[in-house]
């Protein structure tokens, strides 16, 4: 069984490797995740090691998915930083070895950083993702809502621009549908 937890940042220093072989791992298959290939592991680990700082102020939240001894797959939470967008956080890369996909790991990745979004107060969560890949499927098989495209957004790993969708989701709702109250006073 897979095991989805959150790390901190000394952990994330110490994940560092293993994040940076499924970052290159991910860049090397095709996806748009911000570089481009061929992405080199040093580059890709100091990357990782560079977030630690971020993740232990609580701007960022950064879960894994350890399969055994091996990190099968990665999600990360950006906090808005501005008093304004509080009730913010924009999900930022989803990575699942291609070994462990269709197995519902992804999703299993954006369930935990909904959940702890919407416990931390968070009532929207927002991403992107090139248009036209897998990950849309899982996006809107989760309940997320397309809001539109932005041609030439992003290169692909090949540096080729490609398109780029964004979608929403609204978090942190009762069951009546309301949506709870921000504390502004919660440190992000």
């Amino acid at each position: 069984m897979t095991e989805i937890v959150p790390v901190s940042g000394p952990e994330l220093v110490t994940y560092a490797d293993e994040l940076a072989a499924l970052l290159v791992e991910t860049v090397d298959g095709g996806s748009s995740v911000g570089f481009l290939a061929p992405l080199d592991r040093g580059a890709a680990a100091c990357w990782w090691r560079e977030r630690a700082g971020s993740v232990e102020a609580g701007k960022h939240q950064v879960w894994i998915a350890r399969d055994g001894e091996r990190i099968a797959g990665t999600i990360g939470l950006a906090r808005a930083p501005l008093p304004n967008a509080r009730h913010r956080a924009e999900v930022a890369k989803l990575m699942v070895r291609p070994s462990a996909r269709g197995q519902g790991l992804g999703r299993r990745l954006l369930d935990a950083a909904e959940r702890s979004a919407a416990e931390d107060g968070v009532t929207l969560m927002v991403l992107d993702t090139e248009s036209g890949s897998p990950a849309e499927r899982l996006y809107r098989s989760a309940g997320w809502t397309e809001c539109g495209s932005v041609p030439d957004y992003a290169a692909d790993p090949a540096g080729v621009l490609k398109p780029t969708t964004f979608y929403y989701k609204a978090v942190g709702r009762d069951g009546a549908g309301s949506v709870q109250a921000v504390n502004p006073s919660t440190s992000l």
